[in-house]
Order: C-alpha cells, then sequence, then structure tokens
C-alpha cells in the first residue's frame, strides 16, 4: 500500500511538472531593434490546432507557460513583417533565443525600410516617445529631449509642466546639477537610444524627490556577438564644435557589455543685456546697463560601461557605470556697465572681467543583483555610489571711468573654491506577479549625501598686485543628508478596468555646518507621499483615466551654501539655510480616443517652491541672486495631444498646452500676487523618402508665450529644429544634418518687477548652428545569431 501510495505521488508530481513548462524568446527587427505587441502563438506539431498565445512587450520578449512535454511549433508575426515558423521539441523549459522578422516583401514590394517615424504612445501617468531608427537618434541625447513632447529645453535648463524633472538612465538616477546634466546629454551620442517617457505621474517606486521623471531607455544588446559603432559631427555656432564617439557592444550566453565613450571640444557665445532700476522709496535713483559678453570653453570626456553577468536562468549580476570627466572648464566674461541718473545723464561706467577656470568629475557607480523565483517574482538589490569633486579658480578685474579722470580706480579679487561630495544608496526591491492581472511590488531604501565645500576670496591690491585674505566672503560649508525610505505598490487590471496605487514613506535628517561663521541648520522630517493611476475603458477606443500624486523637492547643498560668489563688485550668488522642503500635489483627469487623440486636464499646488529669485538691494546696488520659498504655488491647464500616421512615409504630432500659474509672495511685509496666462504649443513632423526609405527627416517647431518662473515673467520663446539623416554603406553608415533655430527666435527676455524691484535680462544664446554628423556601424553580428539559431534547430530535432 506505502509503494502504491509513493507511486501515485511520483506520477503526479511528474505529471505536474510536465504541464508546467514554458518556452520563451525574443522578437527584433533586421536592424536588432524589439517588435513590441508581436504575436507568438504556439501550435500543435502538424499546425491543426492552436495551443495556446500571448504577445511581446515593450523589450521585444514574449513567453507562453502552462505547456506540456511534445511537439509543437511557435510562429511569430506582426503586421508589415513576414511571419516566422519554429518547430519545437519541448523537454525542459525553452528559450528560443532571438528570431528576427523581416519587412514583409508582399507589403513593400522591393522597398525595404531603412528608417522609421518616430512613435507617441501615451498613458494614463506618461507619455512616451519612441525614436528608435529616426532621423533625431544622430543628434546628441540633448538633442532628442528638444524634439520629445511636452519638454522645453530654455538655456540649457530642462523644463516639464514648469518644473525641473528627474533625469532616469536605464532606470538609474542621474545626479547631476541642471548644468552639468546639460553638458552630459549635450556630449552623448543618441544612437543608442530606444525611448523616453515623460512621466508626470510617477509610481511610489521612484524616490519621492523624483517629481516628474524624464526616462531614457537605451537599447538593449539583443543579438549575439560583437557589434560597434563609431561617430563624429561637426557643429558650426558662433564658433566650431566638435565631437566624437566609438560604442561596443559584446553579448554571449553568459555576458552582456556595453561600453561607450565620447570627447566634445566646445567653445560656446553668449550675450547678455542686463538692465537695473535701482530706487529710493519707489522712486527711481539710478539706471544700470549691463553688456555682457561671455565665452565657455570646455573638454568634456564622458564614458558609460554596462556589464551583465548572467550566473544562471534565475539570477544575474549587473555592473554599470557613468563617467563625466572636465579636465578643461574655463569661461570669459567682459561685461561694460553704464550708470545713469534720473536725468539720463551718465555718472560713470566701469569695465569688468571675470575669467574662472574649473577642474570637475563625476563618477556614479551601480552594482545590481537581480534573482528570479520560479513563480514569477523578482528580487532586486542596488547599490549606489556617486563621488563627484569640483575645483574653481576665479579673477575678477574691474576699472571705473568718471567725468573728472582724478576719480578713476580699480578694484580686483581672487577666489579658490573646492567641493567634494559622495552620495552612496542601497534599494532592495520585491516583486511578485500575483496573477495574470495584478502586480505587487515593495521595497525599501537608504541614501546618504556628505558634501564638504569652501571657498576663499583674496582682494588683490591693484597697485602692488598683493593678495589679502578677504574674511567676510572666505568660508566653509558642511552638508549631511540621510534618507530613509520604504514604499508598496500594487497594480491590477479588470476586463475594462486598470489600477495602480502606491504609498511611500521618507524620513529626512539634514545637517549644515558652517564653522567659520558658527551657522548650523538642521532639518529632520517625515511624510508620505500617496500616488494612483486609474483607467477606465468606456469604448472600444476610448478610455478615461485619473490620477494622483505627491512629491517633495529637498533643498540641496547648494540651495543651502550660505557662500557668496561674487560675479562682479556688483552682482552676487548666494545660498539660502533657511529654505525649507517643497511639497507638490500633481492630479490629472483625461481621456484618449483612437490611440490617436487625448485631452487632458491637470491641477497642482506647491507648498514653499524653491525658485532663484533675482532681488536688487537699493541702498547698496547689489544684484543679489537667491533660492527663495514661495509659499503657496497654484497652477491648472489643459492638454490636447494627437498623433496622425497619415502615411506609411508621413506622420505628425501635435501637443497645446494653456495652464494658469497663479502665486502669493510675500516681500518687505507686503503682499504681492503674480497670475499669468501660458502656452506651450509643439508640433513635429516625420518624413521617409526615397524609394527605399534610407532618407529621415524630422521637423520639431515649440512656441512658447509668456511665463512665469518665479517673480520673472519670461518674453514668448519659439524653437525649432530640422533633423535630416541618410543611411548609406549597405546600411551600415548614416550622413546626419541638423539645423537648430532656423527662424532665429531662441533668445529670450526676462523681467522682475514688482514692489521696489525693477530688473531685465535679455538672453542671446548660442544656439543657432548646424551640425553634420557621420555615424558607421561594425560587426558581423547577424550571421552568429543565424548559426546559433540553426544549431539550436538541430539540438532540438535530435531532442538535446
Amino acid at each position: 500500500m506505502n509503494r502504491f501510495n509513493f507511486l501515485i505521488v511520483f506520477c503526479l508530481s511528474v505529471t505536474s511538472y510536465a504541464q508546467d513548462l514554458t518556452i520563451s524568446g525574443t522578437v527584433v527587427d533586421d536592424a536588432n531593434q524589439p517588435i513590441p505587441y508581436a504575436n507568438a502563438v504556439l501550435y500543435t506539431s502538424d499546425e491543426s490546432k492552436v495551443i495556446n498565445g500571448s504577445s511581446t512587450n515593450d523589450e521585444g520578449q514574449f513567453s507562453i507557460g502552462n505547456l506540456a512535454l511534445g511537439e509543437y511549433v511557435v510562429k511569430l508575426s506582426f503586421i508589415g513583417f513576414e511571419s516566422v515558423s519554429t518547430p519545437i521539441s519541448l523537454t525542459k523549459t525553452t528559450d528560443v533565443g532571438v528570431i528576427i522578422l523581416k519587412i514583409a516583401s508582399e507589403t513593400l514590394g522591393e522597398v525595404t525600410v531603412n528608417s522609421k517615424k518616430p512613435k507617441f504612445t501615451k498613458q494614463a501617468d506618461r507619455m512616451i516617445f519612441n525614436v528608435a531608427n529616426t532621423a533625431l537618434v544622430e543628434g546628441s541625447m540633448l538633442d532628442v529631449l528638444k524634439s520629445t513632447p511636452g519638454v522645453l529645453v530654455l538655456d540649457d535648463n530642462i523644463m516639464v509642466k514648469n518644473s525641473s524633472p528627474t533625469v532616469y538612465i536605464n532606470d538609474r538616477k542621474v545626479n547631476l546639477s541642471a548644468s552639468e546634466l546639460a553638458m552630459l546629454l549635450d556630449a552623448s551620442s543618441a544612437n543608442s537610444i530606444q525611448k523616453i517617457e515623460v512621466i508626470t505621474s510617477p509610481s511610489a517606486i521612484y524616490d519621492a524627490s523624483s517629481g516628474i521623471v524624464l526616462k531614457i531607455v537605451m537599447t538593449k544588446n539583443l543579438i549575439m556577438g560583437y557589434r560597434g559603432s563609431v561617430l563624429a559631427k561637426y557643429t558650426q555656432g558662433v564658433y566650431p564644435r566638435y565631437d566624437g564617439g566609438l560604442s561596443q557592444f559584446y553579448k554571449t550566453n553568459k555576458i552582456n557589455l556595453n561600453l561607450n565613450y565620447s570627447y566634445k571640444h566646445s567653445k560656446v557665445n553668449r550675450n547678455n543685456l542686463d538692465e537695473i532700476n535701482y530706487q529710493e522709496n519707489n522712486i527711481a535713483t539710478e539706471f544700470w546697463r549691463t553688456d555682457l559678453d561671455r565665452n565657455t570653453t570646455t573638454k568634456t570626456h564622458n564614458a558609460n560601461l554596462n556589464f551583465d553577468y548572467y550566473i544562471n536562468d534565475n539570477n544575474t549580476l549587473s555592473l554599470s557605470s557613468n563617467v563625466l570627466y572636465l579636465p578643461f572648464y574655463n569661461y570669459k566674461t567682459k561685461g561694460n556697465t553704464f550708470v545713469k541718473d534720473l536725468q539720463g545723464v551718465d555718472d560713470y561706467n566701469f569695465n569688468s572681467f571675470n575669467f574662472s577656470e574649473d577642474k570637475k568629475h563625476n563618477i556614479g557607480t551601480d552594482l545590481d543583483y537581480k534573482h528570479s523565483f520560479k513563480n514569477g517574482a523578482q528580487f532586486l538589490v542596488n547599490t549606489h555610489y556617486t563621488t563627484y569633486d569640483y575645483n574653481r579658480g576665479q579673477a575678477v578685474n574691474s576699472d571705473y571711468f568718471f567725468q573728472n579722470s582724478a576719480s578713476n580706480f580699480s578694484t580686483g579679487f581672487n577666489t579658490v573654491n573646492n567641493q567634494s561630495t559622495d552620495i552612496f544608496s542601497v534599494k532592495l526591491d520585491y516583486q511578485l506577479p500575483i496573477n495574470d492581472t495584478s502586480n505587487l511590488a515593495l521595497g525599501i531604501k537608504t541614501s546618504n549625501i556628505n558634501t564638504d565645500s569652501d571657498v576663499v576670496q583674496f582682494d588683490v591690491d591693484q597697485s602692488t598686485g598683493s593678495q589679502t585674505i578677504n574674511n567676510a566672503n572666505t568660508d566653509v560649508f558642511n552638508y549631511d543628508e540621510s534618507v530613509f525610505a520604504g514604499y508598496i505598490n500594487y497594480d491590477k487590471s479588470w476586463d475594462k478596468w486598470s489600477v495602480v496605487v502606491g504609498l511611500r514613506l521618507e524620513q529626512t535628517n539634514i545637517d549644515g555646518f558652517s564653522p567659520v561663521s558658527n551657522l548650523n541648520t538642521g532639518q529632520d522630517y517625515l511624510d508620505w507621499f500617496p500616488t494612483f493611476n486609474v483607467t477606465w475603458q468606456a469604448f472600444e477606443k476610448a478610455n478615461l483615466y485619473v490620477g494622483f500624486n505627491k512629491y517633495i523637492e529637498r533643498p540641496d547643498y547648494t540651495d543651502l551654501n550660505p557662500f557668496n560668489f561674487f560675479l562682479n563688485d556688483n552682482i552676487i550668488v548666494t545660498g539660502n539655510p533657511n529654505l525649507k522642503p517643497s511639497i507638490t500635489t500633481y492630479s490629472t483627469i483625461g481621456t484618449s480616443i483612437n490611440d490617436s487623440f487625448t485631452i487632458e486636464a491637470y491641477y497642482k499646488t506647491v507648498s514653499n517652491q524653491i525658485n532663484e529669485l533675482p532681488i536688487q538691494d537699493n541702498a547698496n546696488n547689489f544684484l543679489i541672486y537667491s533660492q527663495s520659498n514661495i509659499k503657496n504655488v497654484r497652477e491648472y491647464g489643459l492638454d490636447f495631444l494627437t498623433d496622425l500616421y497619415i502615411s506609411n512615409k508621413y506622420s505628425v504630432f501635435f501637443l497645446t498646452s494653456f495652464f494658469n500659474h497663479d502665486f502669493d509672495i510675500n516681500f518687505n511685509n507686503q503682499s504681492y500676487n503674480f497670475n499669468q496666462w501660458s502656452n506651450f504649443s509643439q508640433i513635429s513632423s516625420s518624413f521617409n523618402m526615397l524609394k527605399d526609405n534610407s532618407l529621415a527627416v524630422n521637423l520639431t517647431v515649440a512656441y512658447t508665450s509668456k511665463f512665469l518662473q518665479g517673480t520673472i515673467l519670461g518674453e514668448s520663446i519659439l524653437n525649432s529644429n530640422l533633423s535630416l539623416s541618410k543611411k548609406v554603406l549597405n546600411n551600415k553608415g548614416v550622413v546626419s544634418l541638423m539645423f537648430a533655430d532656423l527662424f532665429n527666435q531662441q533668445d529670450f527676455g526676462a523681467r522682475s518687477k514688482f514692489a521696489n524691484q525693477n530688473n531685465y535680462s535679455y538672453h542671446n544664446i548660442d544656439n543657432r548652428y548646424f551640425k553634420l554628423g557621420f555615424s558607421y556601424k561594425f560587426g558581423n553580428t547577424t550571421l552568429q545569431t543565424n548559426e546559433r539559431t540553426k544549431s539550436l534547430k538541430e539540438r532540438e530535432r535530435l531532442g538535446m
């Protein structure tokens, strides 16, 4: 009886195992790009009956489970491509590897599609902009962002819905300042970008400080073997610029390696016109007009490493690193200032010269471990470390000229500034697919930022050249920030409904200390950040969605740093050690129709919004740029988006957003209201030309009306970019040409005028240029993949 029972249990176990096998694989096109939403259908060996089916995800991956031992045929298909059928003798869970679908000959005759049009997708929480194999990726990452729906790049500041987003590259946060981020993206080739996701309502998985997320997703190396590419570009603005780079990919069954390097030599010109009306008792006393000419020369090295080691089917170890190294970052600023009295008569004028020489590096490294369980759950560990080092030497000289030359004099000072920052974090995530329609994710994270910085100012005697330390403008600032976070996130789909709901808790501790001035600033707070998105498929081709999330912007070490940085004798940039964190709530409701039209309304509130404000010190004739909190900010708007595929060669994307920005500010014990309606509109047209579609063209034009940025009212701007790319040398080479600021309307002015404040600045930026590029792909990876596929079929036939 015992043996009989054992035999029954054994047979049931074998039967259960035999019914729990899986077939998986990855589907790509002939350009090695994933094909999402392709059909994967499993038939009996004679193809007379359908057993099961699935579709590929965004990465082109499919999985068909709950299968028994036997002989099958898996058929992969997608509209416009030739179907591929692969026989499989299933004796164990099998990965069929990479399957390449070719363009269907009956669709295109002898035409081969070499270039694609950008594809736009709107979801409840994000906009997805697929740009792989389009004309846009022949520029830099920053160039692609300039053509991304809803993204405004203004003077190298990236903006989405009047906010600065957090940039992630392949799910890894980029820890850089706004100017350094622009340098990194401008020096990085876009050749490997698959898509840009603009996430306006990120889930609880993201840091609460992420706010709006710009997620740059790079293409994965899906094909076995070695391949690579080289590129070179020449840019002509006011001055010429040069850059070049190398990308290499290598993949085997055990490892996946990607190494990128780029170098950029750049000289950029900038002219500013600044006007200040100094006042006393609300009556103008002096008018200052300054013409500035600034040249910035940089030599930028950028390297990126991604390495995956597949320990076995269930365990993967990954190492990635980004290096930004600037051994040479110099700028020279020449200023000529005229001071007039109330009658418009010149009182005096002065010339200033500011020479700054910087060196900096930023190295960010991630070590990841992923374990996959048999039930589909995943356990992920991420450790991150960033080291940042910055050194600046500055020399400023000014010469003052009066009507009586006997009153002429000169001033001068030098400063030395050093900053060292270390960022360390550990994150643990657990992701569980509860069933086919629901998933649970939870995790914890701890992070620490430590910064030590100092500045020493020397006053220079213009007659002798001797230097004396200026103790009033010499200081040290040490900053330490620790954040501990935990989250839970759940998503569920029904027949017509889907919901994503999450909650994140974050405990923050901040200590800032200046031993020279004996200034001690500290913050200690716990806050919770809920998020949810609900979508209702009301009709076959129309849905309705609502969303809500809450996020935080913490003042960082630069914002809190009390140092005074003098750009000349009268312009000061300083931090504010009394800044409070900013809390934002963001709500949306919208509808998408026929996958082509979207209408969305949003409402946003911000408490203690952090803005850099230009404040006039009318008593001492100083203009001070300092971070400040604006107590309550309200913004609401209506967006309309459409993405139309007019033909197989032409598509158009259009977005327009009307929004109102309203807030009150307390200044000198009085309240002032700021209210402004604004419009942001963007149109992007993509063309495929020539019989073989090897010429791709993209034209993007974006208009921004008058807009508020803190107390500053910016003038309207028209951005425009034209990109062309032509495949050559049997599709291995690409010649690209880009024209920026076609209509010469990207320069802008801005004024701050309230109370006894009245200053204006006009920015003439070196953003009108053309860029000529060439890239070439090498490596015979397709042949190696075909050999591997053939070998796999032979093993299957032999029962291996």
